[in-house]
């Protein structure tokens, strides 16, 4: 052997020295995780729905997806006798699904009963017992990083997330995505409308103040609905952003990342979700098409190396509420894609869905923990033995999806 390659040889097994401390090289083939989070708590029983249950029909008259239908556009896209996939992800997700490399996770969350996005929220990423006095300065991804040994970790996020949190002596890069809530329309248009009214030749003043009215309250209406949607969203980047910005995530962690979180905003939708059409559908495609974007420019290469695991805080209420909307629920349903994820399936425990199966009569109920979740598959992922796993899932025994 001749020095040269000595010493590169060398090098490629020597630990790495950062900010006093040290970093085992990641291993050839290690691969990469991104945690994506749906700040809000995305409605996925009309995202993957149960359309095989009579209930699911029932209890959302409005809102609900229709079965399968060639025919029909609009119709929900077959997964299996039981679930299937929004129309919306047709042409990003589904060709994901039949390639085998994408599996949802149904009934999947944490035991927070609090249905507060900020609670919740707060305990997925701690990924700490519930239970007793939490470390609010150590999250998850910040114990994954150190128990893999590697410095390579990145935040897409306007802030280093709690997840991060923890890892004083390697601070996480992050950087902050784009994307704003905007009305439909703006103050100029408004103006120009009301105008239209005020000079009309009937002189109808009484219409011209209805008109002014009529904006003043939407504005109020809005920016009370935005509001909240931007408290629950905690500053994440909306979905068009996230699907404007997840290639440049793809080349980031090809080249340079292999421990990545983004969080992506916009999912409490109280009122008028929509069903096939409307807005949580047109969330939901800029999603898919972003995470598509993501494994297309990633390359085929290290797509076989990469898991994407998608979760939110918790589901929706099972029924639509009287503004053909949903509220805060529970249980929820988990995505994990890959090239080399063993996907085409709907993993984890289930039960079928009746008003006598849902949590206290409203929600999914939750049968795969999240830490479990997550844990087996960062386990079969990175090779993590049991004593270095429970350091980042305490008091967890992780659960064999065979995902990966």
């Amino acid at each position: 052997m001749h020095r040269r390659d000595l010493l590169k040889a060398a090098a490629a097994f020597a630990p790495m020295i950062v900010a006093g401390r040290a970093f085992a090289t990641p291993a050839a083939g290690s691969g990469r995780l991104l945690l994506v989070f749906l700040r809000g708590a995305y409605d996925a029983a009309n995202i993957v729905a149960p359309v095989g249950s009579d209930f699911y029909h029932q209890a959302r008259p409005t809102i609900g997806l229709h079965a399968p239908d060639p025919s029909n556009p609009d119709a929900a896209l077959p997964l299996d006798g039981d679930w299937a996939m929004h129309p919306a992800l047709r042409d990003s997700l589904y060709p994901l699904w039949q390639k085998r490399q994408i599996a949802f996770v149904p009934f999947a969350g944490t035991d927070d009963m609090s249905r507060s996005h900020f609670e919740t929220q707060d305990t997925i990423e701690l990924g700490q017992p519930i239970a007793g006095s939490r470390d609010f300065r150590s999250g998850f991804m910040a114990r994954l990083a150190v128990a893999l040994g590697t410095d390579r970790p990145m935040a897409f996020s306007a802030q280093v997330p709690l997840c991060f949190q923890g890892m004083a002596n390697q601070p996480i890069p992050n950087i902050a995505l784009n994307g704003n809530l905007k009305p439909t329309i703006d103050p100029r248009e408004a103006k120009l409308i009301e105008a239209m009214y005020t000079t009309n030749r009937l002189g109808d003043a009484a219409l011209a103040d209805a008109v002014a009215e009529g904006f003043a309250t939407r504005e109020t209406v809005f920016k009370s609905l935005a509001d909240e949607m931007t408290q629950a969203s905690r500053g994440a980047v909306t979905p068009k952003g996230f699907e404007l910005s997840a290639r440049r995530i793809g080349t980031l962690m090809r080249e340079q990342y292999n421990l990545a979180f983004v969080d992506v905003g916009g999912w409490d939708t109280h009122v008028n979700q929509g069903g096939a059409q409307g807005y949580l559908a047109g969330r939901i495609g800029e999603l898919g098409r972003g995470l598509a974007g993501f494994a297309q420019e990633i390359g085929p290469d290290a797509w076989r190396d990469t898991t994407v695991v998608v979760v939110s805080e918790f589901g929706r209420t099972f029924r639509e509420n009287g503004d053909k909307g949903t509220d805060h629920g529970h249980g929820s349903v988990y995505w994990v894609i890959g090239g080399g994820v063993r996907g085409g399936r709907i993993a984890g425990p289930q039960v079928r869905i009746t008003a006598e199966t849902l949590n206290q009569q409203r929600d999914l109920p939750v049968l795969t923990d999240y830490r479990e979740l997550i844990g087996g598959i960062v386990q079969r992922q990175f090779g993590l033995g049991s004593n270095r796993l429970a350091t980042v899932f305490p008091d967890t025994r992780p659960v064999a999806l065979d995902l990966v």
